[in-house]
């Protein structure tokens, strides 16, 4: 009881993406099982947080559930994936972040219609960065990077060495963006501020401000092709 506002806070961030018809006591009572799942695996003499531990199970509770529903649209996650090819290839061909007018050229589309697959990717996206740097443990359910640290009396170097690698490489991702996409990252995820919290902050809507989201997401995803702990 202590620790289930934990639930209703995960699940209102991943609320904020879905389309309306999805309910919030839904996902609260999907992520209630991700709470019960860490209560019975947290493992105190890890000297990790509680909340630090809990938060990335209880978003994978909610996001497994709404997995199983298959409520996306196929046409949504095609052009996703698109976005994201587009992007590699832009970067290596332009050696920077390609802007959307280059994408959506590079689509064969209208930079309207680019603009509207992005709002329609983040309207239906249960992705998010916070399951970028998140990786699977031996029963194969999601864990937050803090989750693999070992006991300090029997560390595992190579353990330790593949969670800072994967950590850099994230970093390396994150500092290659478009600034105003670090800006909204940083403003989202370590600020803890809502979309429309963060159009205020730079003067912009907050659909403008979700489809800078949906596209530092898809380009993060599309720097670490074939990563087991990106989302589909």
């Amino acid at each position: 009881m202590a620790y289930s506002p934990l639930v209703k806070y995960v699940a209102g961030r991943v609320l904020s993406g879905l389309p309306g018809h999805v309910e919030e006591a839904d996902l609260i009572s999907y992520g209630l099982v991700g709470l019960i799942s860490a209560i019975d695996r947290f493992e105190p003499e890890r000297q990790v947080k509680f909340e630090t531990y809990a938060i990335p199970r209880i978003r994978g509770a909610i996001i497994d559930e709404l997995r199983t529903l298959d409520w996306v649209p196929r046409s949504v996650r095609a052009r996703a994936r698109e976005i994201e090819r587009a992007n590699v290839k832009l970067e290596h061909r332009l050696q920077r972040a390609p802007t959307d007018d280059e994408i959506a050229a590079e689509l064969e589309i209208t930079l309207d219609e680019f603009q509207d697959s992005l709002l329609r990717i983040s309207n239906s996206s249960i992705a998010a960065l916070d399951e970028v740097w998140t990786v699977s443990d031996v029963t194969g359910d999601e864990v937050s990077l803090l989750d693999t640290i070992e006991d300090r009396a029997s560390p595992d170097p190579a353990r330790a060495a593949g969670a800072a690698d994967l950590k850099d490489r994230v970093a390396e991702a994150v500092a290659r963006l478009p600034e105003r996409e670090k800006i909204v990252i940083g403003l989202y995820y370590y600020e803890n501020l809502t979309l429309r919290e963060i159009g205020e902050v730079l003067d912009i809507t907050e659909s403008r401000v979700s489809q800078l989201h949906t596209k530092a997401v898809l380009r993060l995803r599309s720097h670490m092709p074939g990563e087991d702990f990106i989302p589909d």
